[in-house]
């Protein structure tokens, strides 16, 4: 049995990666700054009251690992406010870039005690970050917190490879859940499966790399 720690767990991709790798028998601690029915009647270790907008967060989750080490950190919160052109919102876009670049890179430095040789760090990235795959313009906050995720995930690998402490960033794929409004192609067992099974198969070879759920290679 591995320990995973999953941020954003209490609704959409988070709740179904926590039930999934529960269902299979794995330690998972299910962070969020909220609980809900749902993750409650997992029966997974839920830590509540985390935001990774707060620098109090990974010793919030450190604290409930106790002296268990960390296998697999998820990081999966996030948020969405579209925007385009002409109806900019500077604040929205800081609050995406807070939650969606800086919130993983927080978790990581912070349960940085906690992983050993071989962890796995996953980093839930967006196509909509991807520069050479951008055919529609918009999401200007999004895409950009996506982007800047992608380069942060680069350097991690970078950083942690003389840790054997292995990096990659993942796309979900477009996923029916509230953050989306009910709008995607799959939804979350789909993407959930998906983003396991690439977890499970992270190697060093792959390290500071981005994949899609379903396992293409995709562009930066």
């Amino acid at each position: 049995m591995s320990t995973w720690v999953v941020t954003g767990a209490n609704r959409g991709i988070g709740l179904e990666l926590c039930a999934q790798l529960k269902a299979r028998g794995e330690g998972v601690f299910a962070v969020c700054r909220k609980s809900s029915p749902e993750l409650d009647k997992l029966g997974v270790e839920v830590v509540s009251g985390v935001d990774v907008t707060s620098a109090e967060g990974p010793a919030l989750i450190a604290r409930a690992l106790g002296d268990r080490s960390l296998d697999v950190l998820v990081n999966n919160a996030g948020v969405l406010v579209p925007d385009a052109l002409g109806a900019l919102d500077v604040e929205t876009m800081r609050r995406q870039y807070d939650v969606n670049t800086l919130g993983p890179l927080r978790m990581t430095q912070g349960l940085l005690p906690k992983l050993h040789a071989g962890s796995k760090v996953a980093l839930v990235s967006s196509r909509a970050g991807s520069i050479g795959d951008n055919g529609s313009g918009g999401l200007y906050g999004y895409r950009m917190s996506k982007a800047a995720l992608n380069m942060a995930g680069v350097s991690l690998a970078r950083d942690l490879a003389p840790k054997n402490v292995m990096v990659v960033l993942l796309h979900p794929g477009f996923i029916r859940t509230e953050m989306t409004g009910g709008a995607g192609n799959d939804d979350p067992p789909t993407a959930a499966k998906g983003l396991i099974a690439q977890i499970d198969a992270l190697t060093p070879a792959r390290s500071g790399k981005f994949f899609h759920a379903n396992g293409e290679e995709l562009p930066w």
